[in-house]
């Protein structure tokens, strides 16, 4: 690929995402977006493009929060919380890449290959929040790691519901923050 065709396919990405963004849940704009067919080839195709982006975007919130493992023993106190600092890697990148997100929910089911990078990612999840190992058989990963996104995602439904109907909720969160 030139670095011609890369930006291509970035800009294209871009504004399927920028369309994207006014109706997640809708149908992909694959069709509306020119260049798009000849850039990618297909919805699939494009849709593995933004899980591609999706993955960069999440793997480096959890690099942040994570860090590495030679980074956690030596922290006066033991272990750090992998389980709370994923779900705030996971939390930061579905909040700032929302669209992406809803469009890639909207298409897993849609399409094998993106189901089978999705449960990859379940995976990782999984394993970085240290409620699976790797070596465990990978369908119960991939199920923990499903249970495991679900509560995230009911999580931050209820607080976004909660901060939608209590205006003096909002009001104190951003008085003080831990609140």
């Amino acid at each position: 690929m030139s670095w011609n065709d890369f930006y291509r396919r970035r800009d294209i990405i871009d504004a399927v995402l920028k369309q994207a963004a006014r109706n997640p849940r809708a149908e992909l704009p694959f069709a509306e977006i020119a260049g798009a067919r000849e850039a990618f080839g297909s919805e699939e195709q494009l849709l593995l493009a933004l899980q591609y982006k999706w993955t960069q975007v999440l793997t480096g919130k959890l690099r942040a929060e994570v860090a590495g493992p030679e980074d956690a023993y030596d922290v006066p106190g033991g272990e750090p919380d992998h389980v709370d600092a994923v779900a705030r890697a996971w939390r930061t990148a579905a909040r700032e890449n929302a669209a992406l997100r809803a469009v890639l929910d909207a298409g897993v089911d849609r399409y094998p290959a993106l189901r089978k990078a999705y449960e990859a990612e379940l995976r990782m999840l999984a394993v970085t929040a240290a409620l699976a190992e790797p070596h465990e058989p990978r369908d119960e990963v991939t199920r923990v790691g499903e249970a495991f996104v679900s509560l995230l995602r009911a999580r931050t439904d209820h607080l976004t519901a909660g901060r939608r109907a209590n205006p003096m909720g909002q009001l104190l969160r951003k008085l003080a923050p831990t609140a």
